[in-house]
């Protein structure tokens, strides 16, 4: 049987097509893109919406924690007032808004409407 298993002629081996070379390297890449890339352009996605949709009298919270009124809005910037017994307004980038805690809040309905961000 070894005689001839030794006289019998070898087979050449078949080199890997591009596909197959190629097929491990696209499946690590879509992996990676699902992975890393896609929930953070779905999360910029809904901040820009955030952005376009803020209006005069909602409730937001900035990046520093600080809870404000939205007064005015700019191009860029928003007006928030800070503080109703002094009337204190300050001036923010767009981007610094973190959430809006509640759509068109009035001073007597602010402590009822307060919703945790998502």
């Amino acid at each position: 049987m070894i005689e001839f298993l030794a006289q019998a002629p070898a087979q050449p081996q078949q080199q890997p097509g591009a596909f197959e070379m190629l097929f491990p390297i696209v499946v690590v890449g879509v992996l990676f893109w699902l992975i890393l890339f896609r929930p953070r352009s779905q999360e910029q996605k809904k901040l820009r919406e955030l952005m376009d949709s803020l209006k005069k009298g909602d409730r937001v919270m900035t990046i520093g924690g600080i809870i404000a009124t939205v007064v005015q809005l700019r191009d860029d910037e928003v007006v928030l007032k800070v503080d109703e017994a002094t009337n204190t307004k300050v001036t923010f980038a767009r981007s610094a808004i973190k959430s809006v805690l509640s759509a068109g809040a009035t001073p007597e309905s602010k402590s009822a409407e307060v919703r945790s961000p998502a």
